[in-house]
């Protein structure tokens, strides 16, 4: 049996998610559903408590920590996070070029860590030159750059996802749900 182009153009969205659930056919290929889940909750599980403990500790520094401290190894510190830095963005630019799915958390990763640079910049800088120079370079480089990296990957994933029928056109890409319907078949996408 074959299909032409202008019959699966005239398929509904749910005849189309149907029909790429039908032709991945990779049920071996993925870990099983009570696997994925048994996971899933494990890793919700340390990250709620990861939330719940650094809540305290978060108030604990803001109280207990000084105004002025001086810091060891200042030059290692910034050099070594520069270097990751350029890592990231070296992946991010590999992984963009080749096309490859890499650039999502890659890039992801790269837009995190611009903002965080542009935070320790302005926050450690000393007032005067010191401080406009960083205030400069986070407002026209370091955030919009960064917002760049987080939201562009985004984008294309809500555009995949919309593309192989997993989601409505427009849906919110908090809504887009893991590329794997045949685990979750009673959940087709949603418009938000």
């Amino acid at each position: 049996m074959s299909l032409s182009d202008e019959e699966i153009a005239g398929m509904s969205l749910g005849e189309r998610r149907e029909l790429v659930r039908r032709l991945v056919g990779a049920r071996g290929l993925v870990p099983s559903r009570e696997t994925i889940e048994r996971v899933r909750k494990w890793r919700l599980a340390v990250l709620v408590v990861c939330v719940v403990t650094l809540i305290p500790w978060t108030v604990y520094l803001a109280i207990t920590l000084p105004g002025h401290y001086v810091a060891r190894n200042w030059v290692a510190t910034w050099v070594g996070f520069d270097i990751l830095l350029i890592t990231m963005l070296t992946v991010t630019a590999i992984a963009g070029w080749r096309r490859r799915q890499l650039v999502f958390p890659t890039a992801f990763a790269s837009g995190v860590l611009l903002i965080c640079d542009a935070w320790f910049d302005v926050m450690t800088s000393q007032p005067g030159a010191d401080l406009i120079q960083a205030l400069v370079s986070a407002l026209v480089l370091e955030i919009p750059l960064g917002i760049g990296f987080i939201a562009g990957p985004l984008r294309v994933m809500r555009v995949i996802a919309t593309r192989h029928g997993l989601v409505e056109p427009g849906t919110r890409m908090w809504s887009v749900p893991i590329p794997m319907p045949e685990l979750w078949p009673d959940r087709p996408g949603t418009r938000d």
